[in-house]
């Protein structure tokens, strides 16, 4: 390592050690024959001082550094002279005396100051987002983010679920937002699509018998975006057999509360507040409203509607996706005309009056998931070619299951303070799509196209 210790680290119990620190200029302050530089990490600040005597080439190059400089410096731990200590840093009590000082990298003009508060527009930020990182409230919530997701996996892992892995090039299944499409190059006019969640294949893994399932997984959609919408976002994703609709909401209460306690240091009223669908609807006018009072506000709202009519297509659709089970007080109702008063076995679940995790019930009875795409207009030929692999491992016995996801991105947005989720992402795209940082999407080679069996096509045409 090229350095002993952190710039957080260094304490009085250090004093008198000889100790090499790398990092940032975080600020310099020339006091005539004496300068002061604050050296910044991830772990913190410590106060380096320069000396002409006896280390001359040393003060004189410490003349030259500039904020954001890289550099490494050898020095000796000294107790900072007294009414000179700083107890808002963990190293305040001690500074060090530099012998020795390498500038590993000089830096240029910044765009903006690395400062906790600046007035820098977010274009300019998201551009040159690894100067943005540097600033303590941005890299903040990614050290939030990161005990949360460390918070959850604990919990599951305790609770003997498996994190398994599903895969980002699958099959097209349009459902709701559109696909994004990957063209394959072995087989040509043919295309994957990325998931725009990992529906079919945890489902296909309570038919395997895996019985408690869960990913912290990127999911891809290709819709209008807004403050709480990414084209790529990261869900908590979870399924489990043999189990009804109390367990999910034991399981995600538990699960909350551990969390929140042993990340946040918050205590969570359970169980949480429950409201229908329709009361929710009928009284507050909203499918996701705020009741509660205090964080973290959370909610339970339940029995949705299966289905919802399409005037304009003038059929039923699926209020949610077409596996969700219907209550099993209004099977029998499925050959009825008016279809809008038939339940779903499906909640969401709403903090602070936003929706930050949906799931339900799925349909483990080939032939009520028959009957469910016949109500929706969905052939058996259309069945296979878009379900197909599901459907067939229905065949093989299927165990009663059902999840729910967590959308991260959103939720650590809301426990962050943070008005948008952009915040809470290392590398967010604007509300256009772009990734300003990386100039994405962009123009290719038309080698590239040829090699995919593609040709562009101008904007009017």
């Amino acid at each position: 390592m090229l350095r002993t210790h952190t710039c957080g680290q260094l304490k009085d119990e250090e004093i008198g050690e000889e100790v090499t620190l790398c990092g940032w200029v975080n600020s310099r302050r020339d006091h005539g024959k004496l300068i002061f530089i604050d050296l910044r990490d991830r772990y913190g600040i410590t106060q380096i001082i320069f000396l002409p005597k006896p280390n001359a080439a040393t003060y004189e190059l410490a003349k030259k550094l500039r904020n954001e400089d890289v550099i490494k410096i050898i020095g000796t731990v000294n107790h900072r002279p007294k009414k000179t200590e700083n107890p808002k840093l963990s190293t305040g009590l001690i500074e060090i005396e530099a012998q020795e000082l390498n500038i590993l990298s000089a830096a240029e003009d910044l765009p903006f100051s690395i400062e906790d508060d600046i007035e820098a527009g977010e274009e300019i930020r998201l551009t040159h987002r690894y100067l943005d990182l540097r600033r303590t409230p941005v890299y903040q919530k990614l050290v939030l983010r990161h005990k949360l997701n460390q918070g959850f996996r604990d919990f599951l892992n305790a609770k003997e679920f498996l994190e398994i892995e599903t895969p980002f090039l699958t099959k097209s299944t349009p459902e709701g937002a559109r696909d994004y499409l990957v063209p394959s190059r072995l087989q040509p006019n043919k295309f994957y699509a990325l998931p725009q969640s990992p529906q079919l294949f945890k489902q296909i893994l309570m038919v395997s018998g895996i019985d408690k399932y869960y990913q912290v997984v990127r999911c891809f959609r290709d819709e209008d975006l807004r403050r709480d919408r990414q084209p790529e976002f990261t869900q908590l994703d979870m399924e489990l057999s043999f189990l009804e609709e109390e367990d999910i909401y034991s399981l995600t209460e538990n699960m909350m509360a551990e969390v929140f306690s042993k990340c946040l240091g918050v205590k969570l009223k359970t169980p949480f507040l429950r409201i229908s669908h329709q009361e929710a609807s009928k009284k507050h006018n909203s499918d996701k409203p705020d009741l509660g009072e205090g964080g973290y506000r959370f909610l339970w709202v339940t029995d949705f509607p299966l289905f919802e009519y399409n005037d304009g297509e003038k059929k039923w659709q699926s209020c949610h996706h077409p596996f969700t089970s219907p209550k099993e007080e209004d099977i029998p109702n499925l050959d009825k005309k008016d279809l809008s008063k038939i339940k779903a076995r499906s909640y969401d679940l709403i903090l602070n009056g936003s929706e930050i995790a949906s799931g339900s019930i799925r349909i483990h009875s080939s032939s009520l998931q028959e009957k469910i795409f016949s109500i929706l207009g969905i052939s058996k030929e259309e069945a296979e070619q878009k379900f197909g692999f599901l459907l067939r491992s229905f065949k093989y016995g299927v165990p009663p299951h059902g999840g729910i996801a967590f959308g991260l991105d959103r939720m650590y947005a809301i426990i962050s303070g943070s008005e948008s989720i952009r915040d809470v992402i290392a590398f967010p795209k604007t509300q256009k799509g772009s990734c300003l940082l990386s100039d994405a999407p962009s123009y290719v080679k038309d080698g590239q196209l040829k090699d995919l069996y593609l040709k562009l096509i101008k904007e009017e045409e």
